[in-house]
């Protein structure tokens, strides 16, 4: 099982300074074996662990619900949350089957939308834990008392036990809000719990995992003998989310998929109908910190099977890790479900390889480029080259084609999927290349959609991430080759690409008006026809159209000698001017043209 590395890392990143051996750098794990022995050997688990007992024994005799302790130090702050006994009767944790849940829409009908930056179109609303919903915004007063006293300096660890440790979730989950890595503050919030339950269901999880950084925040620790983190499973509604350290007494594994977490948790002892018939209490938390210390040092373990010598390596691994939660003896069924996660996941990170993809894309643009220029040498252009398939070469860009809007499509929609301030960050620095991409190959679509037969392209055959990566354009102020002036324009025109990449579907519409104007001349049709003219003509006066467009087999001179036929009032118009010298068409490739 691939290790939590985002997860791991943050853990390095937010203690840093932490009391552990300095000889034990960062690596990439490739077990999760691994990856519990280095939380183990950084000592990250003690502080909490402390503090939390500390916190045990001031309230001992107080009667409220939610007790919260606040631990400064040189290098750290620690914030650690325990629900009193009064808290954990069947008033504030049901059993499963009574389990109760609450969905952010509620929160935000109820002027609570202390979550709702977690939402968005992919991810409208999520549901919580109601019982521990309840608690924490009954004090939510207190909490937010509390968010104020926060340094922002330090690195900041949240943590609680059981019920307190989904008050640390909630109020890290709270801390998040308009938190990035690019904001002001210099760490992430950690979040420890230990023994907590599951929190919310597979929305919340999903919203939480669609950005690494709030995924990373999240470390629970959770015992196999104790009953709570494995209490609402039973109900197939709540998943976890960040990454789960399971510990028994031979030792720990790190997990962070979903699935394989549930499955694990399943196989541990049956739930209690009442958790707390069988308390798991802090200082048990405490020793199997101490323990875990103690064995920072993998070996191998004697239970392991005879056949672990003819697994290939992720099935070894996996079988390390049930070896080292005690439960070595699970069928081979189990080790095939705990696979099947880790190939998917491997395989998605192959696929998505950032530098070899993007190595590809430049790859199939610079074809792209080349085909451009042949087709201008043809005096055809590359739209009606494309859209002819005169060249054998042609059946190449039909695949080049493929791949580049296979990869534009999943660049948005993460951009999309990502929190507003990370999608905002990538859409800026993608922009440019999107851009050009859609630029280069919207034509190409658009020639695909007239060649079938088709009409009205905008509203019937444009892809959705054309028009996202177009509105991004429109909303990024800052300065960038997607918004050259005229000047700039007049410059390149010789190379530039049409700015308004949904012009030759304007083309397209244009010439089916003539041919139906041919047949009954309409006013609307006329006028659509005229408003069209004046849309090139302002084009061309801003050098934001390619030169190719002059061309001598191009649709836009065909286009323009059938309306010449239709209108002969258009030799007075201002395109007509342009149009009938062809000496104009070279000025203007060069930039010197003066429409003043």
């Amino acid at each position: 099982m691939a290790a939590p590395t985002s997860a791991v890392k943050n853990l390095e990143k937010n203690c840093r300074n932490s009391s552990y051996d300095a000889s034990m750098q960062f690596k990439r794990f490739s077990s999760g074996v691994e990856a519990a022995s280095f939380v183990a050997s950084s000592n990250i688990l003690r502080r909490p662990v402390e503090t939390i007992s500390e916190l045990y024994a001031e309230t001992s005799s107080k009667q409220e619900e939610l007790c919260f302790k606040v631990k400064q130090e040189l290098d750290l702050m620690v914030i650690a949350f325990v629900a009193t006994p009064i808290c954990t009767d069947q008033s504030h944790l049901q059993a499963p089957e009574q389990s109760d849940l609450i969905s952010s829409s509620a929160l935000k009908d109820n002027n609570f939308p202390l979550f709702e930056f977690l939402c968005n179109e992919k991810f409208p609303c999520f549901s919580l834990h109601k019982p521990a919903l309840s608690l924490f915004y009954h004090h939510r007063e207190q909490l937010h008392q509390l968010k104020s006293r926060i340094d922002s300096s330090k690195p900041l660890m949240v943590t609680g036990h059981a019920v307190g440790g989904s008050i640390a979730s909630l109020f890290t989950l709270w801390l998040l809000d308009n938190l990035t890595t690019g904001s002001g503050r210099k760490h992430l919030p950690l979040c420890i719990t230990f023994g907590s339950p599951l929190l919310g269901d597979t929305h919340l999880q999903k919203a939480i995992s669609r950005s690494p950084f709030w995924n990373s925040c999240f470390l629970h620790v959770a015992s196999l003998q104790d009953p709570l983190p494995r209490f609402l499973i039973s109900t197939n509604v709540y998943k976890p989310f960040g990454t789960f350290l399971l510990c028994s007494e031979q030792g720990s594994a790190c997990f962070n998929d979903p699935e394989s977490i549930l499955e694990l948790l399943a196989e541990m002892k049956p739930a209690l109908s009442d958790p707390y018939d069988q308390k798991f209490h802090i200082h048990q938390y405490s020793d199997i910190v101490q323990n875990l210390h103690r064995k920072v040092i993998c070996k191998a373990f004697a239970s392991q099977p005879q056949s672990m010598a003819h697994c290939d390596s992720l099935e070894a691994a996996i079988i390390i890790q049930l070896a080292a939660l005690s439960l070595s003896q699970i069928q081979q069924d189990m080790v095939e479900k705990l696979k099947l996660p880790e190939i998917t996941l491997l395989k998605k990170k192959k696929d998505l390889d950032p530098s070899k993809r993007l190595n590809d894309v430049k790859i199939y643009m610079a074809n792209i480029e080349w085909y451009k220029k042949f087709s201008k040498a043809q005096e055809t252009g590359m739209y009606d080259m494309y859209k002819k398939h005169r060249n054998e070469r042609d059946q190449e860009i039909v695949w080049w084609k493929k791949e580049l809007t296979l990869y534009w499509r999943e660049m948005v929609e993460e951009a999309e999927t990502k929190p507003q301030k990370e999608g905002a960050a990538f859409r800026t620095r993608w922009l440019y290349a999107g851009t050009n991409y859609r630029r280069m190959m919207e034509p190409l679509d658009i020639a695909d959609h007239y060649e079938r037969g088709g009409k009205n392209y905008e509203t019937e055959g444009r892809s959705i991430h054309y028009r996202q990566l177009e509105e991004w354009l429109k909303e990024d102020r800052t300065p960038s080759p997607g918004g050259l002036s005229c000047t700039t324009n007049k410059q390149n025109v010789e190379s530039i690409l049409t700015l308004d990449s949904s012009f030759w579907a304007c083309v397209e519409e244009a010439l089916i008006a003539c041919r139906d104007m041919k047949s009954r001349e309409e006013s609307s049709t006329m006028q659509k026809l005229s408003e069209f003219e004046e849309y090139v003509y302002g084009s061309l006066k801003n050098y934001a159209v390619s030169p190719e467009i002059f061309l001598k087999h191009s649709t836009y001179m065909r286009w323009w000698n059938e309306y010449q036929l239709l209108k002969e009032a258009s030799s007075d118009s201002k395109l007509a001017s342009f149009m009938k010298n062809p000496d104009n068409y070279k000025l203007y490739s060069i930039g010197l043209f003066d429409f003043q």
